[in-house]
């Protein structure tokens, strides 16, 4: 069992070769992936519909074509927009696929900006932006290849993927007072974060959560509303039911004990949010799409 790490461990691809290109579907039988973080760079191509994209505090609408560009750490998260479904690709990498961190002058000019967050480049990149033409034919050769990048195809993965690391380098810009502003706040949120993935199963009040981030009650709310686009009380709650959706599918145990693991001590309440959360209960959830 799996549940929604908020900041992901595993290794995308293979740890000789970490690279990888993951098809994505929103609403597949999930309607969102919530804010998390991991040490890859992630370069998202939206091939058709709509759907939302958020990075670090900003929101962003896909349409047909669109490209989402995420930094390593950096807290993002997908979601279902309205009815509309949203066909996509997530192609992750890490940056020693590319560069050897102790030697290499590339490192230091090119990719620790990123890593250190004194550089930062343009997120969401339409089919308008200068930009769009010069990073599509690559990012399509990585989709179009993506079965073949353990065969005969690793070098022009990498001369792909050089590529385009020169052209956002090209387009990137020292980061302001703002983000650095920002930055911090991020940090703090993180901690939080990492207490929810820890402690879902228990009660989480706003003021614990206020305390690990070091501000008052009223403060939190409103940073933790501003950053999220969700009330802290709603974000905990929507994490529960992610975690509860797949351990319907995952695992054989009862509905009743899903809910009391995952926080829910009245389960009825649990049954209406989960409703409205998927549009359909438990029970037929875990008829509709679990194994088979």
């Amino acid at each position: 069992m799996n549940d929604t790490n908020i900041r992901e461990n595993k290794t995308h691809g293979h740890v000789s070769f970490p690279y990888i290109v993951y098809p994505g579907n929103i609403p597949e039988y999930i309607h969102s992936y919530p804010l998390h973080w991991h040490e890859e760079m992630e370069l998202i191509y939206n091939q058709k519909g709509r759907g939302y994209v958020t990075v670090q505090s900003t929101r962003y609408e896909l349409h047909d074509g669109d490209m989402i560009l995420i930094l390593p750490h950096e807290l993002h998260s997908i979601e279902q927009c309205e009815d509309n479904k949203m066909e996509y690709y997530n192609i992750l990498f890490q940056y020693s696929l590319l560069t050897n961190h102790t030697k290499d002058i590339c490192f230091e000019k090119y990719f620790k900006p990123f890593l250190d967050h004194t550089r930062t480049i343009p997120v969401h990149i339409t089919k308008s932006h200068e930009l769009y033409q010069q990073l599509y034919p690559y990012i399509i050769d990585l989709i179009i290849h993506r079965e073949e990048s353990f065969s005969n195809y690793e070098l022009m993965v990498k001369s792909n993927l050089f590529t385009i690391m020169h052209l956002l380098n090209r387009y990137s810009l020292p980061i302001d007072d703002d983000y650095i502003r920002m930055e911090d706040i991020y940090i703090k949120l993180k901690n939080v974060l990492l207490h929810i993935e820890k402690n879902y199963n228990i009660e989480i009040s706003v003021k614990d959560a206020a305390h690990i981030c070091g501000f008052s009650e009223s403060h939190f709310m409103k940073l933790f509303k501003t950053i999220t686009g969700k009330s802290f009380t709603q974000y905990l709650k929507d994490y529960r039911l992610e975690i509860a959706g797949r351990k319907l599918l995952e695992t054989e145990l009862k509905i009743i004990e899903i809910s009391e693991n995952c926080g829910f001590n009245n389960h009825s309440y649990f049954i209406r949010s989960f409703c409205e959360k998927y549009g359909t209960t438990p029970s037929k959830y875990r008829k509709v799409y679990g194994k088979k």
